[in-house]
């Protein structure tokens, strides 16, 4: 599932080549997606041109003229470049041309992404109004996980993936941010201190901008943008390398189920 660096790393991808572009055609081959295609989409943005992308937590949010659109890409999603005379593949559900011929082509194999109007501003849209801070903005921190975590009694791990409290710490992300801050995934959020919630916020954080970096974490089919791999999956430490030895310490890695998402920690560098 693409997660925020997934997205941000497609938003870098795609910027240059349809921001200020006028989108001259909307191809919609699959109306349906999570939510349905909205049907003036071609009316509204034939002639219009495109503002500058942006970013709220896994949302990519695109300003037309004088309304946004809203792309989610859900469990499989991808928005790629192409340019006229490239031929649609299974899944190519959306196709904005723009004035010089490139494609912004919305790829779904499992149609759990969409294309939508925000509903007014990003604080109005029920979507993104309740969503916490950016990771890497300077409302997060370790003093928030701290507030937030008080007689929390759910286990770290689901707590720092809670959208309320920050947004984009996805399942890849929180174990690896989880295992540079050595905090055992199973641990109670509310029994942790201050101090090792400091250390895990800057973990957090540097883990998000190490991904973003290397253009996101290729796992099953992510591409950028522009069709290029992630490569930060051969940086991880814990994700995905159950009973391999821990990278630090050589103990066997260990599994774990919390939230109903597979967790993988050392148990001897994490307690």
């Amino acid at each position: 599932m693409p997660e925020l660096p997934e997205v941000e790393t497609t938003r870098r991808g795609i910027a240059p080549y349809i921001e200020g572009r006028e989108i001259r055609e909307v191809i919609v081959r699959q109306p349906r997606l999570r939510t349905p295609v909205p049907d003036d989409l071609a009316d509204m943005l034939v002639g219009q041109r495109v503002g500058t992308l942006g970013r709220r937590a896994k949302y990519l949010l695109m300003p037309v003229g004088t309304r946004t659109l809203l792309w989610h890409l859900g469990m499989s999603g991808s928005l790629r470049v192409a340019r006229l005379g490239d031929m649609p593949r299974k899944h190519d559900h959306v196709d904005l041309v723009v004035e010089d011929g490139a494609i912004l082509r919305y790829h779904d194999p499992r149609r759990f992404g969409f294309v939508d109007w925000l509903q007014g501003s990003p604080l109005d849209d029920s979507r993104l109004a309740r969503l916490g801070p950016e990771p890497l903005s300077p409302d997060f921190d370790g003093d928030r996980l701290y507030r937030l975590s008080r007689k929390r009694r759910i286990a770290v791990k689901p707590f720092l993936m809670d959208n309320t409290v920050v947004v984009g710490v996805g399942n890849i992300y929180a174990s690896e941010a989880l295992f540079l801050a050595g905090i055992d995934p199973r641990r109670a959020a509310g029994r942790i201190s201050r101090e090792r919630y400091e250390r895990l916020a800057e973990a957090a954080r540097e883990v998000l901008a190490a991904a973003i970096t290397q253009g996101g974490t290729t796992l099953r089919d992510f591409v950028s943008g522009t069709g290029e791999p992630g490569y930060f999956a051969q940086r991880l430490n814990v994700y995905g390398r159950q009973e391999a030895p821990c990278r630090r310490c050589g103990e066997l890695l260990r599994l774990a189920t919390l939230g109903q998402r597979a967790s993988v920690f050392c148990p001897h560098c994490q307690r």
